[in-house]
């Protein structure tokens, strides 16, 4: 059965109540959960440090005033976790650029947690709703990875994604997924696992993508973390426990969201016209979302029932004018800029050291 086909299946699963619909069969489950043990000797050789709290003030050259609210939710790669520093987390690195972008300063709020699955979104969003004096502006959520490690059923764990973008969508904030990595680039993981751990990462995402779709979010593939880097350097691009990603690894990804996180916002220049050169196409939301979850830093955005918008924002050829734009948020995301720290209760302290 085709990606696409499985991710309907699920999506429409999770829509109507349906049970479990398994991404692999009871062989492949016994093959998968025997490479698991021999897999967790080497994975995790290192100890992650706990993430640094991110919540503050980014892009302060742009003053205080009327910032833009960007809040995170979602498992231990939307909290950082694998960094030691508040300016190397997802949330500070995707601020530092909007910032740039936007000429405003942009306020934080990460209330990820790590080792968080997707019926923990429930409560992250209860949380973040509580505070009604200002609803986020743009809300980024990572999150799958849990799922797939600790087996949760693929239509459980997209409804309980879809049920938090709809709850958020409602508030009226805008929404961008960052759909389940491929866990088949862990490099201590051995075959057969690995591509099983690919295939089923893939599965989830796609049908991530099409729930988010519906609920009127956008998503981009986190895929392998985004492109060859991974491949050619895991020893940098992966953190000390050889499982989260590393400083180097977060800012790839944050990059491949960035241009995402603008357009919704309408920081980005929108465009209906398709870049065939670079397999940009309007296609029905499953193979839209199948086609997505192989090629990492590919977004989808919904347009008219049932077709979807498939783009490549991260490497688009750009005009010498937006060329520029771009350059600058690429050198404030890497140079993370100037934060204020400010203490959140919700979320235990970790090691900080503010850039």
């Amino acid at each position: 059965m085709s990606r696409a086909r499985v991710a309907r299946r699920i999506a429409a699963g999770a829509a109507y109540g349906g049970g479990s619909i398994g991404l692999l069969g009871a062989a492949a489950v016994g093959v998968l959960l025997a490479e698991v043990q021999l897999a967790k000797r080497s994975v995790g050789g290192g100890t992650a440090p706990i993430p640094p709290r991110g919540d503050g003030l980014y892009g302060l050259a742009f003053g205080r005033s009327n910032p833009l609210y960007l809040a995170v939710l979602g498992d231990s790669t939307a909290a950082g976790q694998g960094v030691r520093r508040a300016g190397q987390t997802p949330g500070a690195l995707l601020a530092s650029g909007l910032a740039a972008v936007a000429e405003r300063p942009v306020q934080v709020r990460n209330i990820a947690l790590p080792g968080a699955q997707s019926d923990d979104l429930e409560r992250q969003v209860t949380l973040l709703l509580a505070d009604r004096t200002r609803t986020p502006d743009i809300c980024v959520i990572m999150i799958g990875a849990n799922d797939v490690t600790h087996r949760m059923p693929p239509t459980v764990s997209v409804r309980h994604l879809a049920s938090a973008v709809r709850r958020l969508r409602t508030a009226g904030a805008e929404v961008v997924v960052g759909t389940c990595p491929d866990l088949g680039t862990i490099e201590p993981v051995y075959q057969p696992l690995r591509w099983l751990a690919r295939r089923v990462s893939r599965q989830l995402a796609a049908a991530q993508t099409i729930v988010v779709v519906e609920q009127g979010g956008r998503t981009v593939s986190l895929g392998d973390l985004l492109g060859p880097e991974f491949a050619a350097n895991p020893r940098e691009m992966f953190g000390v426990d050889n499982y989260h990603p590393s400083a180097e690894g977060y800012a790839t990804a944050a990059m491949a969201m960035l241009p995402t996180v603008c357009a919704v916002l309408g920081l980005w220049p929108e465009s209906d016209a398709l870049d065939v050169d670079r397999d940009e196409d309007m296609l029905p939301v499953a193979r839209a979302a199948a086609t997505a979850a192989a090629e990492a830093g590919t977004e989808v955005t919904g347009a008219r029932a049932p077709w979807a918008l498939l783009k490549h924002r991260r490497r688009r050829r750009l005009p010498a004018a937006e060329a520029a734009t771009e350059a600058a948020a690429q050198a404030a995301v890497e140079s993370a800029a100037q934060t204020v720290v400010e203490p959140d209760p919700e979320r235990t302290p970790g090691p900080l050291t503010p850039n």
